[in-house]
């Protein structure tokens, strides 16, 4: 069941949170994104957070002080807890009301409580995972990217025969999924050229990023339990960015006949808040529509209902600065732009396709979309794309070319939510630095 407008949304809603009615701002009171934090220097447990302006409202202190006991009691007690998953596996109607709850709470035409001890500036807080990732899953859903990374390597064959019938995807390792701002460390693999007779085991030389969109999993499914289409979107809890870093070079030597390997297990970064599909309720609309050559969905993966509001207006960004570019002080560059919702697959069809061999997922798996590129130049969302696999370097404002990543490069993700007659929302930022 998609998400519906309703008074939350309303873009005249004021917050007595200042920075939230702050145009351009990633958490207006439209958005109420949910994180975890801890204070810095503190050494408490991590506590669930939401994020409102350039603050986070602390829930465990809203417990502490009577302010959500209008909630059902397991509802108080998951803002207890020191990570989303016991919240994430109440359900999207738990979120949702404490999302409603937390919208009039914050909103201006209540009056701000006496004690300011709820909110922390972000600037005081370590942001961490939002959730313990027990699976991690990663898809390749976008045609564009798998189209243009196939005619690097099968020019006459740029797509296999199965991926307009079967969405794609590869385990990944939830081990190594770290907060956005943790160091990317060069991986070492094996990795052969063309030139060469044997491989080496020797550090990555073709490191890239992948810009993704992350879907946390609420509620789970019994194993053996398939989840339909139509149910798919209950059992998700919400979006964040991800960057799925990779050894090019080392994926290329492995990659076959089993797929990714140690080329992508090294590091995934995600940003650290989550967007609610009820706060993506005003950006929903047209899944990605197929060409009349294209053989439409098998049964399981096709709904009407999926198609008319599957897709997400949702707006992908890829920045960089390189340590020359920090040392002479000049902005980030952007390096490409593309919409979420010209993906293939829809987030519920991944979902639906993921259960329907009867795979039981739990609250806090994260799915990942795989690279999000659109059909046209500067909308590729990986170096191998934009730079053809190396052959095409781009060039920086310093003077200095990237064909893939170097020490001291900086790359940040950033998303955003923009449409006539609602407020802005963003899903912030997912930044990495490569050592």
């Amino acid at each position: 069941m998609i998400c519906t407008v309703d008074a939350t949304h309303d873009p005249n809603l004021r917050s007595w949170v200042e920075s939230a009615n702050q145009a351009g701002s990633d958490f207006p009171i439209q958005n109420l994104p949910f994180g975890v934090f801890r204070r810095q220097h503190q050494v408490d447990p991590p506590r669930i957070g939401v994020a409102i302006g350039d603050q986070i409202l602390d829930l465990a202190a809203c417990s502490q002080l009577g302010l959500l006991q209008e909630l059902p009691d397991s509802v108080q007690m998951a803002c207890t807890a020191s990570n989303l998953n016991p919240l994430m596996a109440l359900g999207r109607m738990a979120s949702s009301a404490l999302r409603h709850h937390l919208s009039q709470f914050l909103s201006a035409a209540q009056p701000p409580p006496a004690t300011d001890d709820i909110l922390v500036p972000m600037t005081m807080a370590e942001l961490l995972l939002p959730a313990t990732i027990g699976d991690y899953t990663d898809f390749y859903a976008s045609i564009f990217h798998a189209t243009n990374v196939g005619k690097l390597f099968r020019p006459d064959q740029p797509l296999l025969p199965n991926y307009k019938y079967v969405p794609i995807a590869y385990h990944g390792r939830a081990s190594s999924i770290v907060s956005s701002g943790t160091p990317i460390h060069r991986p070492i693999g094996q990795r052969k050229a063309p030139n060469e007779t044997v491989p080496t085991l020797a550090p990555c030389q073709m490191l890239d990023y992948e810009l993704e969109v992350g879907c946390f999993v609420g509620k789970g499914n019994t194993l053996g339990e398939a989840i339909s289409i139509e149910q798919a979107e209950e059992h998700v809890f919400g979006l964040c960015l991800v960057n799925d870093w990779s050894a090019r070079d080392i994926q290329a030597w492995e990659y076959q006949p089993l797929g990714p390997f140690l080329a992508k297990s090294f590091a995934t970064s995600i940003s650290p808040w989550i967007i609610t599909l009820e706060a993506l309720a005003p950006f929903r609309g047209q899944a990605f529509s197929r060409s009349a050559d294209d053989p439409q969905p098998l049964p399981y993966l096709n709904s009407a209902t999926n198609q008319q509001q599957g897709g997400i207006n949702l707006r992908l960004e890829v920045w960089l600065t390189s340590a020359q570019m920090r040392q002479q002080n000049l902005p980030p560059v952007r390096l490409s732009s593309s919409s979420f919702q010209q993906m293939y697959w829809t987030v519920a069809q991944m979902l639906t396709h993921h259960t329907s061999n009867g795979c039981n997922l739990r609250p806090g798996d994260l799915i990942a979309s795989g690279t999000v590129s659109g059909e046209l130049a500067g909308t590729e969302g990986c170096l191998l794309e934009s730079t053809q696999r190396g052959s095409k370097p781009l060039t920086l404002p310093t003077g200095e070319t990237r064909a893939f990543l170097l020490a001291g490069d900086e790359v940040t993700l950033r998303g955003y939510c923009e449409q006539a007659e609602y407020t802005r929302i963003g899903l912030g930022e997912c930044r990495g630095i490569v050592s």
